[in-house]
């Protein structure tokens, strides 16, 4: 779909907030505009659990967008992850309305409002409906069937669904930050907007994002999404593990993870030590480099098991042959891409955000490959630019327009 406007997308994990403001260039590039980064508070497992430390880490996050760029962000979409997130395939039928049984653009409407209607309950919502194939008087499936000969469509839909309670806390944290919320979009779905090819989309490919508190994954298969899940584990495991075997603060877990970790140990590691300040009377201790990554190296095993165990479980481990493609904060870890290739046998890669302009060296990683993602499906999805006003024009009473948001828009590409 042609890209278009000026948008906002907004990242809320359990450990940082990040705010992306982007435009089309005017030879129809994308442009990262500003960036804003601050650090989660009230969220944990991917969920919100305090609303008023949450909109207050949105609110930062969006202030140092704003001062980036100059503009005034009004709406944006924003990404949703969590355990919550479940999956369904559904079929839908209807006759083709034209009288000379030419399928017309009406007609896949109503085939795929057929195929994503299914019965919730009153908990869940439904958050995408993605189109996986059409089919004509039961032949083989095709991408698009628009202008063909037939009496009988069928669709076969993804849809994605989440918690409501989760969906309208995420909501009313970010609406509360004075910005309304423009669309919601599955996390591993954003990711794979700016880091998948559609070459490894085709042949069979899954984005597994781990966060700080979940790892998510989303497999796409000809062309299309096929699956979604999220587990409860993530990066923060890696440094809890840390804090409790070598008995050290959080920040210093943290700094060691960063600056020494990796994802599995090497016999060159023996004979170096890591100093880490710890608890107790002494207040620091050496840490055997090769210890260190051994603790870090178990956790990593544990996470890409249970993503084997998913992918096993949904039936398609064999079948990406593209192999998986590593995004998240935890994917900066060194090594994780190797050791993901012989733990699952399949290929693996880690899925930088490339090819955008102004972005810098930080937001280039694949800690923000959602966030820019979450840009991308702005531009390439909405219907109408994201509400932004450049700074100093008057704005309404708040500096915001508050409206209500319309939960379940059904995703369907133009």
């Amino acid at each position: 779909m042609k890209r278009r406007g000026t948008v906002a997308a907004i990242d809320i994990g359990s450990s940082k907030v990040t705010v992306i403001v982007a435009e089309v260039g005017p030879r129809g590039d994308v442009q990262i505009i500003g960036t804003g980064v601050a650090p989660a508070q009230g969220l944990a497992r991917g969920v919100v659990d305090h609303i008023e430390q949450a909109r207050e880490s949105v609110a930062t996050a969006v202030e140092k967008a704003e001062q980036a760029c100059g503009m005034r962000v009004l709406s944006a979409t924003i990404g949703i992850a969590g355990t919550h997130i479940a999956c369904q395939n559904n079929r839908g039928i209807v006759a083709v309305a034209n009288p000379k049984r030419i399928v017309s653009g009406d007609d896949r409407a109503r085939v795929l409002e057929a195929a994503g209607n299914i019965a919730v309950p009153s908990s869940r919502q439904v958050l995408h409906v993605l189109p996986r194939g059409y089919w004509i008087d039961g032949s083989d499936p095709v991408s698009d069937p628009v202008g063909m000969h037939g009496a009988r469509l069928d669709a076969e839909t993804h849809i994605i669904t989440g918690a409501v309670s989760a969906i309208q806390n995420l909501v009313k944290v970010v609406e509360g930050a004075g910005v309304h919320v423009e669309d919601i979009v599955v996390e591993p779905v954003a990711a794979a907007e700016c880091v998948l090819t559609d070459e490894e989309r085709h042949q069979g490919v899954a984005v597994i994002d781990i966060g700080d508190a979940t790892t998510s994954i989303a497999v796409f298969d000809e062309g299309t999404i096929t699956h979604v899940a999220c587990l409860p584990l993530g990066g923060y495991h890696l440094t809890q593990d840390l804090t409790h075997v070598l008995r050290c603060p959080w920040e210093a877990a943290e700094e060691a993870k960063i600056r020494h970790g990796a994802a599995f140990a090497l016999p060159e590691d023996d004979g170096h030590d890591v100093q880490v300040p710890t608890f107790g009377a002494s207040g620091r201790r050496a840490v055997p480099l090769r210890y260190l990554r051994e603790i870090l190296q178990a956790r990593v095993d544990e996470i890409l098991e249970t993503v084997e165990i998913e992918l096993k479980r949904a039936g398609y481990l064999d079948r990406l042959a593209a192999g998986v493609v590593l995004t998240g904060g935890t994917a900066l870890l060194p090594g994780l891409a190797q050791f993901a290739e012989v733990r699952l046998g399949i290929p693996a890669r880690i899925g930088n955000p490339s090819g955008y302009l102004g972005l810098s060296d930080l937001i280039g990683t694949p800690a923000y490959a959602t966030s820019i993602g979450l840009a991308e499906h702005a531009l390439r999805g909405s219907e109408r630019p994201v509400e932004l006003t450049h700074a100093g024009m008057e704005m309404p009473a708040g500096g915001v327009l508050r409206r209500i948001l319309a939960i379940g828009r059904a995703l369907m590409p133009q």
